[in-house]
């Protein structure tokens, strides 16, 4: 017999019935109406947002499971809110939001050994002396590997931490180290490896925290004389994300502390997930021994998405907020926004605003509107291909010839002009900027730009070189 969406959505309403109390059947599951089954994805039409919040919050698992054992593992769920038009129409319109199957992330607890006179350990995240200890895991659940989209730009990133999220502390990626500019989804992939974790292995206690706390939390400890607690909090861990690490640069204390952490927690099979804008051989003023530690696991990059992945992040978005625009308004969004992530999020959440807000048609007008503040913003981030035609034009060559592994004296100083001021003026890890420049290796720029810093201190007319090169990249 073929299925429809009325004979699956009944079948499902069985099961739910005897599942919940009948109150509660006749409040928030008789009024939904089955709409379409489309392969495997049901849709329902529910009365307002607020009954679709509802459910989500509240019956969101016993929906996945009664729909799992209709349609399978693969099953998925629609809503269908059938609004009244605020816009003069007299027919309502109908805004169509996905299933997030996403309930909060539920603190953990964890029992501590009493095992001297002083019992109680200090949890930097909430009243001193309770030993039952309540571990908010501070994720948000809204950061989920579902809405991260795979692509060229991040690749890497997401199946290691997906690796990781499959099998905490027993991959070779212990630690995790995710590094790029800017915008490109460091925290949100930090997220979603600590949701996912606590998805499959509820009972493993998982720490999201920014290095900037970690290092407050530190000095707090110093000053009421609780180093010992503090460290010994952190070793309940057993996966632990610090957002930013680049942060302990210069901070000697913090570096110790996290040095000890590490290890026991290393050695003890626990989790590591480290984020920063920089690769560890970029980070300066960190301890050489903790560096070493970072490169232990995987460092992966990520880059900017290309043009493919700029258009499905677009899509998801409108897809998750109920919205429907032309191919058109998409594309032309995409192909004006590259910088990063961020931009992209804001410039189409920017749209759907404007025309909710104003009443307006979303036009391609409206969109270039919208993009060119944007767009005015991200040019003032200067590209590594943009420095090379700019030092190229300069010293009248083309950039074949920058490229090239020629050691004539003005190309070679052409060269390590442009390493210098891609160093300066992007957030590229000094390898990019080497890959990007003639495939040199992150030491043939470091060398370069010394070379620089030394010569314009010691050389007149280079230090005009310089100085002109820094006008024009700064207009």
């Amino acid at each position: 017999m073929t299925k429809t969406a009325q004979s699956v959505w009944n079948n499902c309403l069985s099961f739910i019935k005897d599942n919940i109390q009948d109150q509660a059947y006749k409040t928030w599951f008789e009024p939904i109406q089955s709409v379409e089954l489309n392969d495997n994805a049901l849709s329902i039409q529910v009365p307002s947002k607020f009954f679709y919040e509802w459910l989500e919050e509240h019956y969101v698992k016993l929906l996945k499971v009664a729909l799992t054992k209709e349609l399978g593992p693969g099953a998925k769920l629609l809503y269908k809110i059938k609004m009244e038009n605020t816009y003069g129409n007299k027919l309502p319109f109908t805004e169509q939001i996905p299933s997030y199957n996403r309930t909060a992330v539920k603190p953990q607890e964890v029992d501590v050994p009493i095992v001297n006179k002083n019992p109680e350990l200090k949890n930097p995240f909430i009243i001193p002396g309770i030993r039952n200890l309540k571990i908010e895991s501070q994720l948000n659940a809204n950061y989920s590997f579902d809405n991260f989209l795979e692509g060229d730009s991040n690749r890497l990133a997401r199946s290691a931490g997906m690796a990781v999220a499959n099998k905490p502390g027993g991959t070779s990626f212990n630690p995790l180290l995710i590094f790029g500019g800017v915008g490109l989804g460091k925290t949100h992939l930090a997220h979603a490896i600590g949701v996912e974790i606590k998805d499959k292995y509820p009972e493993k206690t998982v720490l999201y925290i920014s290095a900037e706390i970690f290092t407050q939390q530190y000095i707090d400890s110093v000053k009421k004389n609780t180093r010992n607690d503090f460290i010994h909090f952190y070793q309940l861990i057993d996966v632990l994300i610090i957002d930013d690490v680049q942060f302990l640069s210069g901070k000697s204390g913090t570096q110790d502390v996290f040095f000890h952490i590490f290890n026991h927690l290393h050695q003890n099979g626990k989790q590591v997930i480290l984020t920063s804008d920089k690769a560890p051989v970029d980070m300066q003023d960190i301890e050489q021994r903790l560096l070493s530690r970072f490169k232990w696991g995987l460092s992966a990059e990520l880059h900017q998405p290309d043009y493919e992945t700029r258009i499905s992040i677009l899509k998801n978005i409108l897809f998750r907020d109920g919205v429907e625009m032309p191919e058109e308004i998409i594309e032309y969004v995409a192909k004006n926004i590259k910088s990063n992530v961020r931009e992209l999020e804001g410039a189409i959440i920017s749209l759907i605003a404007q025309s909710s807000f104003n009443k307006r048609e979303v036009t391609i007008d409206l969109a270039k509107q919208v993009v060119e503040k944007f767009v005015k913003n991200v040019k003032r981030e200067i590209s590594i291909d943009y420095i090379q035609k700019i030092v190229s034009d300069y010293f009248q060559l083309d950039v074949e010839t920058l490229q090239s592994k020629t050691r004539k004296r003005h190309v070679v100083q052409a060269r390590q002009l442009a390493m210098f001021f891609a160093k300066k003026f992007t957030k590229a890890s000094l390898a990019n900027i080497g890959s990007q420049i003639g495939d040199r290796d992150h030491a043939t720029v470091l060398h370069a730009c010394k070379t620089v810093d030394n010569l314009v201190t010691t050389d007149k007319q280079f230090r005009k070189f310089v100085d002109d090169i820094n006008k024009k990249l700064s207009l």
